[in-house]
């Protein structure tokens, strides 16, 4: 069981590169690489609530529990 990060899945379904998103939503590259490739071990609310706002979704469309 682990928490799955769907953000390559929801950046590619809004047509939205890693570039775009970091400009939109003021985070580095790399902090949002590190989130998209699963390494990050957590993430600030204000972080994902910028995310979600930029890609108009839901927090659940991003984060996911998989047994």
């Amino acid at each position: 069981m682990s928490i799955k990060i769907r953000l390559d899945e929801v950046m590619a379904k809004k047509k939205v590169s890693l570039n775009e998103l970091s400009n939109r939503v003021g985070i580095t590259l790399s902090n949002l690489s590190i989130l998209k490739n699963q390494k990050s071990k957590a993430i600030r609310l204000s972080t994902l609530e910028a995310i979600c706002k930029a890609l108009d979704c839901q927090p659940g469309d991003i984060i996911v529990y998989e047994d």
